[in-house]
């Protein structure tokens, strides 16, 4: 298997104490072209040289987090901790996955959310700005709106949207 991209060791930020590396694409993938420049991992293990996969923009993962399979982290995102984002999920905007939090199937996190804990955002669930989460949210096909900020009034909220 060859590389999908390098990590460019002389292009560098601190964030939240930790050094991180901008990406670039070796090779041509999804709508990606050789040459591209990604957004910022600590390390490989962050993304997976499999699948389309991908980090755009000012995107950042670190820590422990890993992006695979097909999904994406772009725009002023970030994927920290042990969080994971796979399938063919997207973490966008100023979104922010961390902990142990999995985004995962088509499911879309955006905005100014914020996905924590332990926490599964799967499906075709979106979830946008303003909304905190904490807990198991296992949404198909609803779309959460308003501020959440206990896995209560997540389950009702999702309950109100597939009853309709």
């Amino acid at each position: 298997m060859t590389n999908k991209y390098t990590i460019l060791k002389n292009k560098s930020i601190e964030h939240e104490g930790r050094t991180l590396y901008r990406i670039q694409a070796l090779k041509d993938f999804g709508n990606v072209k050789a040459g591209d420049l990604g957004g910022w991992v600590e390390k490989e293990s962050n993304l997976s040289q499999e699948g389309l996969c991908w980090i755009y923009d000012e995107g950042k993962v670190f820590g422990n987090a890993k992006v695979f399979e097909n999904a994406w982290v772009y725009d002023n995102a970030q994927v920290s901790g042990y969080a994971e984002a796979y399938g063919d999920a997207e973490v966008f905007g100023n979104a922010q996955v961390s902990e142990h939090a999995e985004v995962s199937g088509k499911a879309w996190v955006y905005g100014d959310a914020e996905v924590f804990g332990d926490t599964e955002v799967f499906g075709d669930a979106k979830l946008k700005s303003g909304e905190y989460i904490e807990g198991i949210y296992t949404g198909e096909e609803g779309e959460v709106e308003g501020e959440v900020e206990e896995s209560l009034d997540i389950i009702s909220k999702i309950n109100k949207v597939l009853s309709k």
